[in-house]
């Protein structure tokens, strides 16, 4: 079984890792294993890459990804290389939304990293394709990659197709919004239960700029993605295609040993964040782009945010602050119709290296444009806003900073009294009860990496908000995040948080609290030397979970300044 090592285009040489798992005598058991599973002599030759699936039945953004995998296997193998699917989990924010379950998703994002580095390093995979479709498997698949720095690309699994109640298109944020119509006596009982049976039509990520089609942008910005990856549905022959050439592509990722760090560099970062500026992208944009450049050792931090969204307007129309989903963008142009756009207004860096073999700016040499007189996309001269809808606030009440998204508001100043809760759930309750009134200023700590632990998104908070009636007259800030389909004057990420001594955790009910995003600042008018004194009165408070997951994730997680990793 011993062969000779070659090189030139020979795919023996593209063995960069596995030789160690199939090759030589002292192998033999390896590669009796291997036959088990499908392996032949001539297989030994090529180049082994795993195809890391995040299939599962438990969300629509993953359901169909089985399906997407077995198209990027048959494309690596005709590549030239020896595909292997393995799985690793997923957890829906949709389902897990508005309860105890919540605490769990950020940390899957860490476990999801950690799952897809293990298999890939036990299995000593030359090259690996990820494909994610929900919002925490996404970023980890990214930073399982960066880590791994082999041969990489990553795969979107599509967005959803609207649904249709009453002659308009609904989607997730519409049923959850429904639930607040329904508390404010706005809907029957059977509007909501129709809201609810239309909304989700079948496969795909959720459909407006939310978290899962703000990382897929995010990632075709960064150049680990084909280009066009992020704006095609899920379910599509196009997106079939585009798996199995990105099976082939990998392998020639091999032969031009381009890798992970090669693409992942502070411009294509900088790529990045322009497009989810444009977009009007999710705010956990910030936490997950600042996760995956930390494992890489690239300084990206929350100024970097502030200094890009200054220079780059919002265009793009989207939901939950606009009016159209994923699929309409797809219609006009798509993703790469807006990267060229930007290119040619010279706010890309277009030598950024991507997955393609190709710099950004010789990839978008043959993108579409933007259709003619199509209405989602804003022209740079007439923008939505002059600035990105994402910024970051600093102030007594976040020293380390604060993220907040603007898009769509009528007013981006926001002062009023405190009303404090320590946990969603008492606050859910008071929305729902009339306990939270217009001008108030709600408060929702102990809600952060820590502190929850998982920082949880507080979708249900804000939509019942919005049903409520209350988005233009109630602002809402908190240490833990908002799911991508919140709108409204909403300000997350507060770090320091609460559970460490931060600012938010001295808040008392009645503090006046000003929100102010054309000063980007967020300050409780309370005295330095009361804030002083309160600080000597408080105590940390007692862990919620002392085994488990949860207890492992707070005792290693890091501030939302620095991406809310644990390594």
């Amino acid at each position: 079984m011993e062969e000779k090592k070659t090189n030139g285009n020979n795919k023996r040489s593209l063995k960069i890792r596995s030789g160690m798992t199939t090759d030589g005598l002292e192998r033999s058991p390896n590669r009796s294993m291997l036959r088990a599973v499908g392996f032949t002599d001539e297989d030994f030759t090529k180049p082994m890459i795993g195809v890391a699936s995040t299939w599962a039945e438990i969300t629509p953004c993953n359901y169909h990804i089985n399906k997407l995998a077995e198209k990027v296997k048959e494309g690596v193998r005709t590549g030239g290389g020896v595909p292997q699917i393995f799985n690793t989990i997923t957890v829906s924010d949709g389902i897990s939304m508005g309860h105890e379950g919540m605490k769990y998703s950020l940390p899957s994002r860490e476990v999801i990293a950690d799952s897809i580095e293990l298999v890939s390093n036990a299995m000593r995979y030359d090259g690996v394709i990820a494909i994610g479709g929900c919002d925490k498997n996404m970023p980890g698949c990214l930073m399982a990659l960066a880590r791994l720095n082999i041969p990489s690309i990553f795969v979107y699994g599509g967005t959803i197709m609207p649904g249709t109640c009453g002659g308009r298109d609904v989607d997730i944020v519409s049923v959850f919004e429904a639930v607040g119509q329904y508390g404010a006596g706005t809907i029957s009982l059977e509007q909501l239960k129709d809201v609810e049976d239309n909304a989700i039509p079948g496969a795909g990520s959720c459909g407006g700029m939310y978290t899962a089609n703000t990382m897929a942008s995010a990632f075709e910005a960064l150049g680990m993605s084909l280009p066009g990856s992020s704006s095609m549905p899920a379910v599509s022959s196009r997106k079939e295609r585009e798996c199995f050439e990105a099976g082939q592509a990998l392998v020639k990722l091999l032969e031009l040993n381009l890798r992970p760090k090669d693409i992942l560099t502070k411009d294509a970062f900088e790529n990045a964040i322009t497009l989810v500026m444009a977009l009007g992208g999710s705010t956990n944009a910030v936490l997950h782009l600042i996760a995956i450049a930390r494992q890489i050792d690239v300084d990206l931090s929350m100024e970097d945010f502030d200094r890009i969204s200054q220079r780059v307007p919002h265009l793009a129309d989207l939901k939950p602050g606009g009016k159209y989903v994923m699929v309409d963008l797809d219609r006009v142009g798509g993703v790469q119709a807006v990267l060229k756009v930007l290119l040619k207004a010279g706010l890309l860096h277009g030598d950024a290296m991507t997955v393609s073999g190709k710099t950004l700016a010789e990839n978008l040499e043959q993108a579409p444009d933007l259709a003619l007189n199509q209405t989602v996309v804003m022209p740079l001269d007439n923008p939505l806003r002059a600035t990105g809808p994402l910024v970051i606030l600093k102030g007594n009440l976040s020293p380390e900073g604060a993220v907040c998204k603007i898009a769509g508001l009528k007013e981006t100043i926001h002062r009023g009294p405190a009303i404090v809760f320590d946990c969603e759930e008492d606050c859910f309750k008071a929305i729902m009860e009339d306990q939270v009134k217009a001008g108030d200023v709600v408060v929702i700590r102990y809600e952060g990496p820590k502190g929850g632990p998982g920082m949880r998104e507080m979708l249900a908070v804000t939509s019942a908000i919005m049903g409520k009636g209350l988005g233009d007259s109630v602002g809402l800030i908190t240490d833990g995040r908002f799911s991508g389909g919140t709108h409204g004057m909403v300000v997350g990420h507060i770090a320091p948080e609460a559970a460490l001594g931060g600012p938010i955790g001295l808040v008392q009910n009645g503090d006046i609290i000003e929100i102010n995003a054309d000063t980007y600042s967020l300050n409780l008018e309370v005295s330095e030397e009361e804030l002083a004194k309160r600080l000597e009165g408080w105590t940390a408070p007692v862990p919620r979970y002392t085994r488990g997951v949860l207890s492992k994730y707070a005792k290693l997680v890091r501030s939302a300044a620095e991406g809310a990793i644990t390594d």
